[in-house]
């Protein structure tokens, strides 16, 4: 039978002498590079007709075959769990996400994440990989997402995310008083003794790019904005902690310590403030901004008045 979802590209010159996995992760944008090799060694990849390895090397002219099974339908449960939604066409959804809710179910978190209440909201969710899910924020970290509501529209998104043609705002509290502005560039990976976490490495990990402002000076700690071009897990948290300022009520990467703040935080006192990015149907350029919840919003108040 004649595979209907089959996909054929001649490499040309920027691909000679590239890895078949690194190649065809670039060409199909929404798949990543682990995923990319498993069709490779699940067979569904030729280079000339003939099956190759993940790390076979390209030529030019070689013509690269692959073919996508079809995804199955998710098998998560949908939840009535409320969306506080700030746009919806039939391409994509924009969301403020509160603290507190997972995105991906997980072990520890079989059901009521943000997934979940996806699957309830709109049944189209049920028929896309991860319920259009393109990208996440911690479970503590609220704020603006963008979820892809077609195949076509979360391929473009995905593209758009590793392309770095988003923009990410963030507001972040963090200790003390940091630099009035500046730039951190560093390698991010698992911490080599903790492996929960993410750490700043000397070698190996992925290249991680913050840029920050100081909006407001307290007398503990300070309002930072900060925008990131790459997205790392973790890596504002780990940024921040990198340059002796972590952000305020961080358990993981912030220590103990004691403080006269006028409310206690019970969460890392970050949040996605805006997000930017081109719609993938009408190649309109969108931003979106979600406004504080109520703990930080009013922590921030406090300590205005203070």
């Amino acid at each position: 039978m004649k595979n209907l979802n089959q996909q054929t590209l001649v490499v040309d010159s920027a691909g000679a002498k590239m890895r078949l996995d690194a190649f065809l992760a670039s060409a199909q944008a929404d798949l990543s590079r682990s995923q990319c090799k498993a069709l490779i060694e699940n067979e569904r990849v030729t280079v000339n007709g003939a099956k190759c390895k993940p790390n076979t090397k390209l030529r030019n002219g070689d013509e690269v075959s692959w073919s996508i099974p079809p995804r199955a339908p998710l098998v998560a449960i949908p939840e009535d769990i409320p969306l506080t939604i700030l746009y919806e066409d039939d391409a994509v959804l924009v969301l403020s996400k509160p603290p507190g809710l997972v995105v991906h179910p997980a072990v520890g978190n079989p059901s009521g994440t943000l997934l979940h209440g996806l699957l309830f909201h709109d049944p189209v969710f049920q028929t896309l990989e991860r319920a259009g899910l393109v990208h996440r924020l911690d479970k503590e970290t609220s704020g603006v997402m963008v979820v892809g509501k077609s195949e076509k529209a979360i391929a473009e998104l995905q593209r758009q995310f590793k392309q770095r043609e988003t923009e990410k705002a963030y507001l972040a509290l963090v200790w003390g008083t940091p630099p009035k502005s500046g730039r951190i560039e560093t390698l991010i990976g698992r911490h080599p003794v903790h492996r929960k976490k993410q750490a700043v490495l000397k070698e190996g990990g992925r290249n991680a790019i913050s840029n920050f402002q100081c909006l407001e000076q307290f007398e503990e700690c300070a309002l930072m904005q900060v925008k990131i071009e790459t997205g790392r897990t973790h890596q504002i948290r780990v940024h921040m902690a990198h340059i002796k300022h972590p952000i305020v009520g961080d358990s993981v990467y912030g220590r103990s310590r004691k403080h006269h703040l006028p409310l206690r935080p019970e969460r890392q006192m970050l949040h996605a403030e805006r997000l930017a990015f081109t719609h993938p149907e009408s190649g309109k350029r969108l931003s979106f901004e979600a406004p504080l919840f109520d703990d930080m919003r009013s922590l921030l108040d406090e300590l205005r008045e203070s």
